[in-house]
Parts: structure tokens; sequence; C-alpha cells
């Protein structure tokens, strides 16, 4: 059976990132493993009909039942690394970061959690951020530094020896999930039906980046899969507003401007060629 870790830094982002490619591949058999980093503790809540006091004063476990929802419609396994969320700074200057979270442990000490996960899983394919962290938010930094480690240590014998047998698995790719040629489709695409385009004042601030556009290796078809896509999306009821802007587009929209999600290959111990349209290839032929 091929096998799939998707590594996040906290509940909902498994469903916002790479969601459709998830549901794609455990509709083909593949066993897909999704790491939840920290327990999004120090989240906002950004949908107003959770915005309440007694959500407030359970977040951590609000967002745990929330995770199980989504877990059980992507059809996926899920741990939690443990560790607890850094918060969103704001400010200007930004305050300190507060003490113990996620953000401030050692690479080398939050890496060795992942890398028994990894050990005990044996993945042929992780995913995670890139390193911005897919945007700035220091867990989805810290998240893809710990990726990192774990692929670079998981199949070392010399390295974290208590963690369990070395696996080393095969590929390691980073999102891309909100680039600007993807919204630009998506934004033309509601032009072109008589729509109003929620991206358009962000288009005009959003410079075309080709290098970054170049990065993107892979892209994996699944606009089938959007649905259970925004039906996971749809369990972190505090992170998401049904009437918000993150539905302002149509699913058909989505389904016919951009019908891949976006990847990076930026490790492979097998033999491939990019551009590709699938994780695992050249998985199957090494193996």
């Amino acid at each position: 059976m091929l096998r799939l870790m998707n590594v996040h830094a906290h509940p909902d982002d498994e469903s916002s990132k790479g969601a459709a490619t998830t549901v794609k591949y455990v509709a083909e058999g593949v066993d897909v493993h999704v790491v939840t980093c920290t327990g999004g503790e120090r989240g906002s809540i950004l949908n107003p009909k959770m915005d309440r006091p007694d959500v407030l004063a359970n977040m951590a476990e609000v967002r745990r039942q929330e995770m199980n929802a989504a877990r059980e419609i992507l059809g996926v396994r899920q741990d939690w690394l443990g560790f607890v969320d850094s918060g969103w700074p704001e400010g200007d200057p930004k305050p300190p970061l507060p003490e113990g979270c996620f953000a401030l442990v050692p690479v080398e000490v939050a890496a060795e959690p992942l890398v028994r996960l990894m050990r005990s899983f044996r993945p042929h394919v992780v995913t995670t951020y890139d390193e911005n962290g897919g945007y700035p938010h220091p867990d989805h930094v810290m998240c893809h530094q710990v990726s990192v480690a774990a692929f670079e240590a998981a199949g070392d014998p010399s390295r974290y020896p208590e963690a369990g047998e070395p696996w080393q698995p095969l590929k390691l790719y980073y999102h891309h999930s909100f680039h600007r040629e993807r919204t630009q489709a998506l934004h033309d695409e509601m032009l072109a039906r008589g729509l109003e385009s929620p991206y358009a004042e962000r288009l005009e601030e959003w410079k075309p980046d080709p290098e970054h556009a170049a990065r993107i290796t892979t892209k994996v078809p699944c606009a089938e899969y959007f649905p259970v896509r925004d039906q996971a999306l749809l369990a972190h009821a505090t992170q998401i507003d049904p009437d918000g802007a993150w539905f302002a587009v149509p699913l058909d929209v989505h389904q016919k401007a951009w019908p891949t999600e976006d990847f990076e290959l930026v490790h492979s111990v097998v033999d491939v060629q990019t551009p590709e349209d699938d994780l695992f290839t050249g998985v199957v032929d090494s193996s």
C-alpha cells in the first residue's frame, strides 16, 4: 500500500491545503496520515456564529472536536505532535512569542516525535509548507523547519536512535495553495460569468512573481474531490464562516478555473521528471 504523510501546523490546515489531493488518494487506496503539530489553542474565532464565550473558554477541546470531524470526512489517520499553538503576534513591534509555544521549541527537539511517526508509519511521500510557511505564521514556519529536519533524519540510523527503526521517505513536497496564478484564474472566471470577484483588490497589489510560479513542479488533478474538501473545511466551524469570503467563489468556478492542487517537489530519492501530475510518480517503479 502506498503511504502519504501530510504535516500541518494547526487543525484546519489539513482541510485548507491539499485536502482534495488527500481525498483523491484515499479514494485510490492510499493510506494517508495527517500530522497536526499544535492544538490551535491560540487561534482566533473567524466565524461570527461561533464567537461565543463558551467556545472561547474551551478552544482547545472545540478545535480537537472539529479535527475529529474533518478527519472522518477526509478518511485519514491523524496524530497530534502535542505542541502548543504560538498564536499570531500582533503589533508594531510584534510582542515576544508566548513561553513554551511551538515556535520556540528547538527544531532538533520538535523533530523527534515527527521522526518517530515517520518511522512507524513509513510514508513514501511527505508534504509540508515552504520556507515561508505558506504564510508567515510562526507555527507554519516552524512546521516547515521541523518537517524538513525529520525528513532528513528519519532514514539515518545515527539520528534519534530511540525513535524506531530508520525509514527514508522517498519524496518531499511543499504545498503552494494560494499562489497568484491560481488566484488570477479564479478572478478571471468570475468576471467571465458576470460575477463580482473577491480577489480584485488583492490582485492589484499582488505583482506577478515568475520565480515563484516556476517553483510549482506538480499539479494534481482533483476537482471532483473539491466538494469533500469543502465539507472538511466547514467542519472547522470556528475557523470558517460558510457565508464569508472563503466561499464567495462558487464550487464550479473552482473546478473549471483551476482543477488541480499544486506542489513543489523539493527532494526525491527516486528518479522523476517534472512536471508531474502525481505525488507518487517514480515511487511505484522503485518499489
